[in-house]
């Protein structure tokens, strides 16, 4: 998919309740048969979005990284969320070896973290969402691969990227 303004969203985020705001902003145009890679270093705050997004999508518990259980799954109301961290994947087989390919469905939503380490044995991204640490703060690009994902996009909330 050709990218153009319609299909990148980029912006600063001052601190953690932004990255949180963030998360919620993206739980409003989303839905099953998703899925979203989230790119960025250590800290960078992939797993604060993520609990932006799960709470604005109800979840009232703690959300914690699945840096060691590699995948945590959230049954909610609108869909179940699957939210992976492949961090610790020595070698992309693993991810057939864990059988993860199962957990995507037309009623699930499927959060990757550290995407590149599945290899291609993930499947396309819908949209990917890059965080980088700036001082205190980051910056985030969120780009659509897909038409799905472009639909998202066009229904999100936030400015367009600057051409």
């Amino acid at each position: 998919m050709a990218t153009d303004d319609t299909s990148l969203r980029q912006g600063f985020l001052a601190d953690e309740s932004a990255t949180l705001q963030l998360g919620a902003t993206l739980a409003a145009v989303l839905h099953g048969g998703i899925q979203l890679q989230l790119h960025g270093d250590l800290g960078a705050g992939k797993t604060t979005f993520t609990r932006g997004l799960l709470q604005a999508l109800g979840h009232q518990g703690r959300v914690k990284s699945p840096t060691y259980t590699l995948v945590e799954s959230y049954s909610l109301p609108p869909l179940t969320v699957h939210h992976f961290d492949l961090y610790r994947f020595a070698d992309p087989d693993e991810w057939h070896d864990a059988g993860f390919g199962d957990y995507f469905a037309a009623d699930t939503l499927c959060i990757v973290e550290w995407p590149d380490k599945a290899g291609a044995c993930l499947p396309p991204a819908d949209l990917v969402l890059e965080l980088s640490v700036c001082d205190a703060s980051r910056n985030y690009r969120l780009q659509a691969f897909s038409e799905t994902g472009h639909q998202c996009l066009s229904r999100l909330a936030t400015p367009a990227a600057a051409s």
